[in-house]
């Protein structure tokens, strides 16, 4: 038997420009693929002809009802195991069982249709293969008469493809199939929802099933999160099926992760969450992973029988679908019901189609999440870990990275000057990639020597961007310099194409301080950076900004950071991280907000007794630490004679360290704050992660990574407390009011 890759010229045409005989070829096809559905009462027919290579089949004609014709294979190594491809090697007829309901009955081919395929050949030519897609539990198999009478349909056809060779055409599938609907009068099989279809019209069942599958695709062309791909799921596939759980679980270093779930699982997700995924028969969801084979079990013995330790979450029926992505497994997603499930041919082809679009989202969504996580943790790891300060001066610092994932350039900076007082840095390299957050590096670096060296706000700008100019960067950037002389009160700025800072004033009003604007970093300039110098009163908050705060840009910008200060500032006497959280909380969110943001505060508390401020630092994993925490407080409420709050804020601030040192992973700072009314600790480290009370946690898997216990317990009822995010890691602060 010879195959017909001679007419490779002939099949190159038609792939092109089909010929005449194309039509011809056509009309066999289905007539015959037309015949057999409707005599067979097959959901699907195919018919397959080998590429001019001879060693792939190709489909060429396609009919049925969806989403069964959706489901079938488009091309297929002659050399496999799939029945088409079986029938035109060996000549004779094959057949691929109904899919079995538990991991015992799998066959070799998991397939929710039973196929049977006979050969088109005849004894000088080998055409393809004619197959038919049923449902054999519903429909019976095909018995010895019905494959006999298949197979005479599949010699009829060989000698119609015979006689076009004959002709002188060719017989050559083309590059897309021609796809037609065959549509019979018959009801869904299953009811996964109401008003599932019309069974008095034909296909009306087929066409509700595609519709979904068509609309959850849709949906996951816009995500961009895990969390929109599990909601996604939610909608689609838990409501759309009748499903009262829902869990997507990934993998990841060997172990399962629960990316989201639905409804009532909290044991199952308990079990799955950080579990093996290759030890051998863990859990059935471990098992799908491992085989890329979908798991149903219409009801709860089924479970059992093969999974004796499976925990009850009061679902009787469970269906695991493995999620795909290149041909590699990203997960798992399994959906309950809380009653016995019968799963029909098209319900798993619908759920398994479903499951590898979710598997193409998730791995997209994830592969971008771990992007956003990278760029962000080196953006946050050339921020500064510590700000300086004085007794009289109260900074903070807040950083927003961008939302869309990549590196962004802003920056900012506190420094103890030589001379005295502090110097304010804030920048901004223009882009969104990782030469911007290498040029910021740079910026950073530079800026702060210049600073810590002495020079002048203007000289510190003028060197830098002498630097700018000699790294042969095509990037720009923007700076502001303030140095804050604590004493007096003066402030002095200097400004490279950076909006100018706002002050908040004793009486709360809003002014800007306002001066020449030179030319952005890099940018060479006759004329000098210009400084200005004002006069700050005790209880002026200073407020400098990058322009991703504001979802315009110019001018707008200053006015826009002035109205969110003015609405943030509600104290005369404010504290410092509470207005900092009120402002980030202003700042335009994704997609309004597309640019990183980084705002710094100064707070002027002026020289009188009621402003005070001490400060200290544990080294990481310095447990120890803890007893020279409580020494610390203990000595400075001593000094400022405020024994009566020495013990609840000594018990305070070693429960709050103790969580910080264990948790955290990094080095931990102490700050102790007189306020005319109260006492604040604040505790900072690098941990973006927040603690949490063990009676505030939201769910069993936040709760197995956050700090808890009864540490924060004790700290919640001896005084107020609360988080703050800083810009390299997190604020803890506790509050005890001062005695009259």
């Amino acid at each position: 038997m010879s195959s017909i890759a001679g007419q490779n010229a002939e099949g190159s045409a038609r792939s092109a420009h089909p010929p005449a005989n194309a039509e011809t070829l056509d009309k066999l096809l289905v007539a015959a693929i037309r015949e057999a559905v409707v005599e067979f009462d097959a959901v699907a027919g195919i018919a397959y002809l080998l590429e001019a290579d001879g060693k792939w089949l190709r489909a060429a004609v396609v009919g049925g009802t969806p989403p069964a014709v959706f489901n079938m294979p488009e091309r297929m190594p002659l050399n496999g195991q799939r029945a088409s491809a079986l029938a035109c090697r060996t000549g004779r007829t094959a057949v691929i069982g109904e899919p079995g309901v538990r991991p015992d009955d799998v066959g070799p081919v998991r397939a929710p249709y039973a196929v049977v395929a006979v050969p088109l050949a005849d004894a000088d030519h080998r055409y393809g293969a004619l197959a038919v897609s049923r449902i054999p539990w519903r429909d019976g198999v095909l018995g010895k008469e019905q494959r006999k009478r298949l197979r005479q349909m599949g010699a009829n056809l060989t000698r119609e493809l015979a006689a076009l060779v004959a002709s002188g055409s060719s017989v050559l599938p083309g590059r897309q199939p021609l796809i037609f609907p065959v549509f019979k009068p018959r009801g869904p099989l299953t009811e996964p929802a109401a008003r599932w279809g019309l069974p008095e019209v034909p296909g009306s069942a087929g066409l509700s099933w595609t519709y979904q599958v068509l609309k959850l695709a849709d949906e996951l062309n816009s995500v961009v999160t895990p969390n929109e791909v599990v909601e996604a799921a939610r909608s689609r596939m838990m409501f759309t099926l009748g499903a009262q759980t829902l869990i997507v679980t990934a993998v990841a270093d060997g172990r399962l992760w629960v990316v989201g779930h639905s409804g009532p699982a909290s044991k199952v997700v308990r079990q799955l969450h950080g579990s093996s995924a290759v030890r051998n028969r863990a859990t059935p969801v471990a098992d799908v992973l491992r085989g890329s084979d979908p798991y149903f079990f219409p009801q709860r013995t089924d479970l059992l029988r093969a999974y004796p330790d499976a925990q009850d979450d009061g679902n009787q029926a469970w269906a695991h679908l493995p999620m795909r992505a290149s041909g590699h497994p990203v997960g798992v997603c399994s959906l309950g019901w809380a009653e016995h499930r019968l799963f029909g041919a098209e319900a798993q082809a619908v759920m398994m189609t479903m499951a590898d679009s979710l598997g193409q989202a998730l791995e997209r969504a994830l592969l971008s999440e771990g992007e956003h996580a990278l760029a962000e943790s080196l953006q946050r790891r050339l921020l500064p870990r510590v700000l300086s300060d004085l007794p009289q001066v109260v900074t903070t610092a807040r950083y927003l990275p961008a939302p869309s994932g990549g590196s962004g350039g802003d920056w900012y900076d506190v420094v103890a000057l030589p001379s005295g007082g502090i110097g304010l840095v804030i920048g901004d390299v223009e882009g969104h990639s990782i030469e911007s957050c290498l040029v910021m590096g740079q910026m950073r670096s530079a800026v702060l020597a210049y600073v810590s060296e002495g020079h002048r706000p203007e000289a510190v700008l003028t060197r830098a961007s002498n630097m700018l100019s000699h790294l042969e960067s095509e990037l720009l950037a923007t700076c502001c310099v303030v140095y804050l002389d604590s004493v007096d009160g003066t402030a002095e700025v200097a400004l490279a194409g950076h909006p100018a800072p706002l002050i908040r004033g004793p009486d709360g009003g809003i002014e800007t301080l306002d001066t020449l604007i030179g030319v952005p970093l890099g940018v060479p300039s006759p004329v000098p950076y210009q400084p200005f110098e004002a006069t700050l009163s005790a209880g002026t908050v200073l407020f400098l900004y990058t322009d991703g705060l504001s979802k315009t840009h110019g001018p707008d910008v200053v006015t826009d950071a002035g109205r969110m200060l003015a609405s943030a500032s509600q104290k005369a006497d404010p504290c410092l991280e509470d207005l900092a959280d009120r402002l980030t909380s202003m700042v335009p969110s994704p997609p309004e907000r597309r640019d990183d943001v980084a705002l710094l505060f100064a707070y002027c508390a002026g020289t009188g007794p009621q402003h005070r401020a001490n400060r200290m630092e544990i080294q990481r994993h310095d447990l120890r630490g803890v007893k020279d925490a409580r020494k610390f407080v203990r000595d400075c409420l001593r000094s400022w004679r405020l024994e009566a709050v020495a013990d609840d804020m000594e018990l305070m601030a070693s429960e709050i360290v103790t969580n910080a040192l264990t948790h955290a992973d990094s080095y931990v700072e102490l700050r102790l704050r007189l306020h005319p009314d109260r006492v604040r600790l604040e505790v900072r480290d690098t941990d973006v992660t927040p603690p949490l009370p063990s009676s505030l946690s939201a769910c069993e898997e936040e709760n197995a990574r956050a700090e808890h216990g009864r540490g924060l317990i004790i700290v919640d009822a001896l005084g107020e407390w609360g988080i703050s995010p800083s810009g390299r890691g997190k604020v803890v602060w506790c509050e005890i009011a001062v005695p009259r």
